[in-house]
């Protein structure tokens, strides 16, 4: 497996969270967005994407963590791990003191495991 730190392609970014059962998002959307991003992560094997994350935000003062997903056939092996333990140190490194760190989850009880709490339940 391929550790890669930087977002994957646009078309794959796509795939990836439709496969993943997160909602979809559009392509022409994605080809401006993923460059913007401050920091991503995806995981390759054998050529293929199986998972992802990444970060948004000013850089400094505010971070969210967005766009965590792992292919269907990879979860469950620890993948979501490895991708938020590569996000965190990220943050770790660029985050101000006092800085604001989110996330944007469509399945969020996966992240308590790293110290996030809901702040908000869904209507």
């Amino acid at each position: 497996m391929q550790i890669i730190e930087t977002p994957p392609s646009a078309d794959d970014f796509c795939n990836l969270r439709l496969l993943s059962g997160l909602s979809s998002r559009p392509l022409n959307a994605v080809i401006k967005a993923l460059p913007a991003s401050l920091y991503g992560v995806h995981l390759v094997m054998d050529g293929i994407l199986i998972g992802m994350g990444r970060v948004v935000g000013d850089g400094a003062l505010n971070f969210e963590i967005v766009d965590i997903a792992v292919h269907p056939d990879h979860q469950g092996k620890g993948y979501g791990r490895i991708i938020m333990h590569h996000i965190m140190r990220y943050i770790s490194s660029a985050a101000s003191p006092g800085s604001y760190v989110c996330l944007m989850a469509e399945v969020p009880n996966f992240y308590e495991k790293f110290g996030f709490q809901r702040t908000q339940h869904p209507v």
